[in-house]
């Protein structure tokens, strides 16, 4: 039996991409963990390697993929693919 990949959404509270995102991923019944990146900073040199020097939200890991801005289908087909 194999588990469903792991879906982290790092986000911050004053982002409306992010709020569609999740209202989106719960929406399709997609359980996620969500990072806030103004509580944790902690996780900002992965993002700003990924997008070339900009901490841009909603980034999304999914098994082990960062996903920069992804639509609902970009994160299904991450998820199918992972």
């Amino acid at each position: 039996m194999s588990s469903t990949p792991i879906v982290t959404m790092y986000s911050t509270t004053w982002c409306g991409y992010c709020r569609r995102l999740k209202r989106q991923l719960e929406e399709a019944g997609i359980s996620y963990e969500e990072i806030d990146l103004d509580r944790d900073g902690s996780y900002d040199d992965r993002i700003i390697e990924k997008t070339g020097g900009y901490r841009t939200v909603p980034t999304v890991e999914v098994g082990g993929e960062l996903l920069v801005n992804p639509s609902l289908r970009e994160i299904e087909a991450a998820l199918v693919s992972a």
